[in-house]
């Protein structure tokens, strides 16, 4: 981050996936927010296989998908069809296709929208679909480094017990530039707060419209003014809804909306019991920390100068580069948020089947005893299942704290530095 990227386009971790899909799924569904990468992944991959590429971007060919789904379906072999969401109506044809002709590979197609939850996809394509996300850029990505594996490693407990590592280089500045590749491209901050704020007004007045019956987008552009200022804490509809002078209800389908775009998710609190999980107060972390930055105002002088800020974009970092590993992982990860009746809490709890792992976020640069508090906790409420408590920090050093707890700089995320060389 310290040196602006090159205008060599990035490798992404999802590439391989992608194409390994192709080769025994008739249907391979890349999803991701606006600007995320998908179009220029998509035609590389058309490029090299020899698809034909048709994006409903084009207000020619997303009439006639409109017009004439079967159509414009029947006239393709093997294809890209990009921002399909623009005209839904084409996944009734994709299926008729497919099941006529079941060769794998047959078509790519792309989404700035999760295509297969709600009510957008008229119907399921299950058993021929296989669906790959493609978030902003992580930081290995940015990088150029090969996919973590820290994952791997906290879900093994594979760490050393003390290693200096150095501190996390350019942390803030990772924090307000975030991971789209068209940002990334501004290396002045204003200009790169600029392009931030016109997406977030695309999304509120143009694309939110595109999925669903929106009629009040300046209310929308205001939610997302609302949820950037709650970034990291329970959310409160009733209080959002005052606020919007909407109702709940409208609150909660919004939100639910701008989820299936990919700007932000809503993680649950952690309990013992499944269904009770599903009632406890969500916390909302965004997916992407400079969309979050140039919504919540924040720049570089105030991170230097509000830790409570930087503590709170700090989070949503961690969390966005811990979806962004889950995203490409074949085993499903569950996140959700930790707090008990002593008001102990943890601020992202990972779950796999029968294992788990609590993360901690700090804005400091030295951890001590106390900062284990609520890891302690969770250790003790989650028993045999908790593998290892991480406390991700500022400071320049792996170290353990007792059995299982890890304090560790934040690059830990991304960094492929063999620890037992």
């Amino acid at each position: 981050m310290a040196k602006p990227p090159s205008t060599r386009p990035f490798d992404r971790h999802a590439d391989k996936r992608v194409r390994t899909a192709m080769e025994d799924t008739r249907i391979v569904a890349l999803v991701g927010p606006r600007q995320s990468g998908k179009t220029t992944l998509a035609r590389q991959i058309a490029s090299d296989r020899g698809l034909t590429f048709v994006t409903l971007d084009d207000d020619q060919s997303r009439q006639f998908a409109i017009d004439d789904p079967d159509g414009l379906v029947r006239d393709l072999d093997r294809a890209v069809i990009d921002e399909i969401q623009r005209a839904p109506r084409l996944i009734l044809a994709l299926k008729k296709s497919v099941d006529e002709d079941r060769r794998p590979g047959r078509f790519l197609i792309t989404g700035s929208v999760d295509l297969f939850k709600g009510a957008l996809s008229p119907d399921s394509l299950a058993g021929r679909v296989e669906t790959v996300q493609l978030l902003p850029l992580s930081q290995a990505e940015i990088e150029r480094r090969r996919p973590s594996r820290f994952l791997e490693r906290a879900f093994s407990a594979d760490f050393p017990k003390l290693k200096a590592t150095g501190r996390t280089t350019d942390l803030a500045a990772r924090l307000l530039a975030g991971g789209f590749p068209e940002a990334l491209s501004r290396t002045d901050p204003i200009r790169r707060g600029a392009w931030l704020h016109a997406y977030a007004e695309a999304l509120a007045n143009r694309d939110a419209a595109d999925l669903a019956d929106v009629s009040k987008t300046a209310e929308l552009s205001r939610l997302l003014g609302l949820a950037a200022v709650g970034a990291g804490q329970t959310v409160n509809l009733a209080a959002m809804a005052r606020t919007l002078g909407v109702d709940a209800k409208t609150v909660d389908r919004w939100l639910t909306l701008l989820e299936q775009m990919f700007v932000f998710r809503r993680v649950g609190a952690w309990h013992r019991n499944d269904l009770k999980r599903l009632v406890k107060t969500p916390k909302l972390h965004f997916l992407d920390t400079g969309l979050l930055a140039a919504l919540s105002r924040t720049d570089a002088r105030l991170l230097a100068g509000d830790r409570q800020r930087l503590g709170t974009l700090l989070e949503g970092f961690v969390f966005s580069e811990l979806a962004k590993m889950a995203a490409q992982q074949d085993e499903r990860l569950f996140v959700s948020h930790f707090r008990d009746h002593d008001k102990d809490e943890v601020d992202l709890v990972l779950e796999r089947p029968g294992a788990i792992v609590g993360i901690e976020v700090k804005a400091t640069a030295s951890v001590k005893q106390d900062d284990f508090h609520g890891l302690k906790a969770l250790q003790a409420a989650t028993g045999k299942a908790f593998i290892a408590g991480i406390v991700l920090h500022d400071g320049d050093r792996i170290q353990q704290f007792g059995d299982g707890l890890f304090a560790m700089p934040v690059d830990q995320l991304w960094s492929d530095q063999n620890y037992f060389l």
